[in-house]
């Protein structure tokens, strides 16, 4: 059973129920005016439903933001998959999520997100067509964290050169909180440029690993990072960690990283400026994910998806230059860079259909 509520600023809310193989999930479509919604599946223990529903609200919306700055025809979804995918994840329920998404009739397109892999986008697309983030065995584009860390890569150069007059990370010194997939290629990326790292991680062994690479990065106490004497703070774990009192203790002068949803409330972005750190949102830092995800609907081309995720760069300097000419924070400016765009778009097309011409067009279901 499925049942779907009105939301003021959603299209579509869809609760997912199957007994049989115990799902219970969410599917948030926050918005189709520029085509169909994308948005990855995140499989998590949430303590409670209104817990779920609230954090798919919020991350379908930020995928509209992200998809309209990253100039792609998608729109804004998000799934959520209630509980602990190491005891409940099973080729059952998530071909009974599959059939879910299929219902939508590609008004919603699914790919990874915390808790869930391509192997598994491989079993959701038995059931259906709209399924990107697959396994290169089965003509996907694999693991998308390498296009998101590079992503960050170039936000952090944009930042960097807005600051300090050259895009080079040279001789700065950069705190990434989370060592692992974004985490860990993205400081790979900043050795080649010449950064020195410091990395903490709740994992220990996500950490030795990186270090076991790269023996020069230094290793902090997760709690400690935030305040240490940086250039750059880059968050790449979970998200909410610049809150009303971690932010007077950062002293960072650029805050940059993959994770979502970093700032508690939209008042930190304000707070960040009037301490004097520049914040980059982070809808439009880790949109390299999105962009890699949306390229292999009509078939993946890595340099296109490549030189797509490079204009991030490009995209960050507008902003960062919206934001000084309007004496605004880059949050705003990104934001009304996005609904620029929306507005610009959808007033000949409105919502998305399924049977409208402009569609990406699925790949067949694979067997």
């Amino acid at each position: 059973m499925s049942g779907v509520v009105e939301s003021a600023d959603h299209e579509q809310v869809v609760f997912c129920r199957d007994r049989a193989s115990g799902l219970h999930a969410i599917i948030a479509i926050h918005s189709t005016a520029l085509g169909p919604a994308l948005g990855g599946t995140r499989f998590h223990p949430y303590s409670s439903e209104d817990d779920a529903l609230s954090d798919v609200l919020r991350l379908s919306r930020a995928m509209t933001y992200k998809a309209a700055c990253a100039g792609l025809d998608l729109g804004g979804g998000k799934a959520v998959i209630i509980g602990d995918p190491a005891k409940l994840k099973t080729e059952p329920l998530l071909r009974a999520y599959g059939r879910f998404v299929e219902s939508l009739a590609g008004r919603y397109y699914t790919a990874c997100d915390v808790g869930t892999f391509p192997d598994d986008m491989d079993v959701i697309a038995r059931e259906s067509r709209f399924v990107t983030g697959r396994t290169r065995t089965h003509g996907g584009a694999g693991d998308s964290s390498e296009l998101t860390a590079f992503g960050v890569f170039m936000a952090m150069r944009a930042a960097a050169a807005h600051t300090w007059a050259t895009p080079s990370l040279r001789g700065r010194r950069v705190g990434i909180a989370g060592a692992g997939k974004v985490g860990r290629r993205l400081a790979e990326h900043l050795i080649a440029d010449g950064a020195s790292i410091v990395v903490a991680d709740v994992a220990n062994a996500a950490v030795d690993q990186l270090r076991a690479r790269h023996p020069d990065i230094e290793a902090e106490d997760p709690q400690k990072l935030l305040a240490r004497d940086l250039d750059v703070y880059a968050p790449c774990a979970l998200g909410g960690v610049l809150d009303d009192e971690t932010v007077p203790a950062l002293r960072a002068e650029i805050v940059c990283g993959g994770a979502n949803n970093q700032l508690a409330h939209a008042g930190i972005a304000t707070l960040l400026r009037d301490h004097g750190v520049l914040y980059l949102p982070d809808y439009v830092v880790n949109a390299g994910g999105l962009i890699q995800v949306a390229d292999e609907i009509a078939g993946f081309d890595e340099r296109r998806a490549r030189a797509r995720a490079e204009k991030i760069f490009d995209t960050c300097q507008r902003i960062l230059a919206m934001a000084t000419d309007h004496d605004i924070t880059p949050a705003r400016a990104a934001d009304h860079l996005a609904e620029q765009r929306i507005a610009e778009i959808s007033r000949p097309r409105g919502s998305w259909r399924p049977n409208q011409a402009t569609a990406p067009q699925p790949r067949e279901v694979a067997p």
